[in-house]
């Protein structure tokens, strides 16, 4: 049986005085096994993916990473998790720092944690920024460019350049690509999904697009106000769900009407 990379078990999570936004939550990461969260506005998946990057802690349950209680005072720990967990967000517009080169963007996760170290350099900074650009389908000159200067996906491009770029095992990814237009959503799909095959990356994303959910991830995750209520292979889930509520996720997907699906075809 293949560990899991990243664990949520029993967590649950509520601000002071307010009522639990998760509870009870547990779900694996495993090594190529992409997972999805899926469930409307708010029923918690936010929430959970920001337990599992580690920016906020369960007011119950654990976080596990490698196997071991996630702790932000463990600088080792910490160090390691960092490295091995990526993210990349919603928003490419405001994700990324306008007044900063795409160059010095990318190169980010590398300056915070100290990579290439100098007795192992294979790579200089400057040469594992062009190789993440070049990943993600953006030209080597791009480095010397502003955000302002691309589209909203080449700008999703590159903040999946800066994800990558210190070779993570896994990608947290909210929402990434319900910011953009219907034809560049595919192609930033299809990028996720060649990046999965070609560095074995796990991705777990949070969706409301279950065509996207389908093509990415093999398992998913149905929340609904805060609890998981169905959760295994994304083909059983989508295919034959078993909870009511992952019945009404499916049946809400637009459909286009019966006369304009004859007319197309």
């Amino acid at each position: 049986m293949t560990s899991a990379i990243l664990e949520a078990r029993g967590a649950g999570f509520a601000y002071r005085r307010a009522a639990p936004v998760l509870a009870d939550v547990s779900i694996e990461v495993t090594p190529g096994r992409g997972v999805a969260l899926v469930g409307e506005s708010g029923a918690g998946k936010t929430t959970l993916l920001r337990l599992l990057l580690g920016l906020m802690r369960p007011t119950s349950g654990r976080i596990l990473f490698d196997g071991a209680e996630l702790s932000p005072r463990d600088r080792v720990q910490m160090r390691a998790f960092r490295r091995s967990v990526q993210t990349v967000f919603q928003d490419p517009y405001s994700s990324l720092d306008p007044r900063q080169r795409v160059g010095r963007i990318v190169a980010e996760p590398l300056r915070s944690l100290g990579l290439p170290a100098p007795a192992s350099r294979r790579m200089d900074v400057a040469e594992m920024v062009a190789e993440a650009l070049r990943a993600v389908g953006l030209p080597p000159d791009a480095a010397h460019r502003y955000p302002h200067e691309f589209s909203g996906g080449q700008r999703q491009r590159v903040a999946i350049a800066r994800a990558i770029v210190c070779e993570p095992r896994v990608l947290l990814a909210d929402e990434p690509v319900s910011a953009l237009d219907v034809s560049t959503r595919v192609r930033i799909v299809d990028l996720l999904a060649e990046l999965r095959e070609t560095r074995g990356l796990t991705v777990v994303m949070v969706s409301h697009d279950l065509a996207v959910v389908a093509t990415l991830c093999q398992h998913t995750a149905v929340l609904e106000r805060g609890r998981i209520v169905e959760q295994g292979d994304t083909a059983a889930v989508l295919g034959s769900p078993r909870h009511p509520y992952t019945r009404r996720l499916i049946d809400s997907v637009p459909r286009l009407p019966p006369r304009a699906s004859q007319a197309r075809s």
